[in-house]
């Protein structure tokens, strides 16, 4: 019975400066010649998927925390902020002390003086990857094209107020960890990696009972919700870790590999 598998990206497979992790191109190409259907399914905007990871066998990709879906290179869905409250929201997170960083399916948009490496040790490496995906908040305020934005916490900004004022129009994740800590995910209201899951799951005619999602993060609670089989990378979130059905290695010790033959999918 072929099954239908659904991988998150950072630190999952992939990683911000070492790339997408050694054994999962070969993972995810023994995956499809079994038959079986897998997808990317990531936080990441569309715009900041990488190349490398774009010329994988996927069936197809789940971005935007689920705002956005394609399947077999196609999109099928999106879910735009209107530009009125993202205008809004880049207003309101400035002003409770926050960064925003405005993702989208094309560009991200973000202002360099202000999205520095003092606020994300990583944010040099994105502007390279992005290269001209990359454009700035400035002069693109009435604007910019974005399904979801990453609010980055400074020390003595007012997140909660910040979240109360644009609680209309986003749904939040706050994370935890090294490498997301200080990020408040804000999503397209009502949407989610696991609602974006079961809609398409259901479109396909696949059962729940021949899903698996692969993690790390809080942001893929939602995934674990619906899926049938929850694997949780071994340097995951302890809260992913509590939910998980199987722990397997970190992402760059195999662990994609590792999962997938405990399975039997490969």
């Amino acid at each position: 019975m072929h099954k239908i598998l659904f991988f998150d990206a950072d630190g999952t497979t992939l990683d911000i400066k070492r790339g997408v992790a050694p054994d999962v191109p070969a993972a995810i190409k023994r995956l499809a010649d079994n038959g079986h259907m897998a997808f990317l399914c990531t936080g990441r905007s569309r715009a900041f998927v990488p190349r490398e990871m774009e010329r994988l066998p996927w069936t197809g990709m789940i971005t935007n925390l689920g705002a956005y879906i394609e399947y077999q290179g196609r999109p099928v869905y999106k879910k735009d902020i209107p530009t009125s409250d993202a205008k809004r929201a880049v207003e309101t997170l400035r002003r409770c002390g926050l960064v925003p960083v405005m993702e989208g399916n094309t560009h991200m948009y973000y202002d360099l003086e202000e999205y520095t490496t003092d606020v994300d040790w990583y944010a040099d490496l994105i502007t390279r990857e992005l290269g001209d995906r990359w454009r700035p908040i400035a002069g693109n305020e009435d604007r910019l094209l974005i399904n979801k934005i990453s609010a980055k916490r400074l020390p003595g900004c007012n997140a909660d107020e910040a979240c109360r004022e644009l609680a209309s129009v986003f749904d939040y994740i706050w994370h935890e960890g090294a490498f997301v800590g200080s990020t408040i995910e804000m999503i397209a209201k009502g949407h989610s990696k696991g609602l974006a899951i079961a809609v398409l799951c259901g479109v396909l005619g696949v059962d729940i009972s021949d899903t698996f999602a692969f993690g790390d993060s809080n942001n893929d609670l939602t995934m674990f919700q619906v899926v049938q089989n929850k694997i949780a990378m071994g340097d995951a979130s302890s809260e992913l870790m509590t939910a998980a059905d199987y722990v397997t290695a970190p992402a760059f010790e195999g662990g994609i590999t590792q999962a997938l033959e405990h399975y039997g999918l490969i």
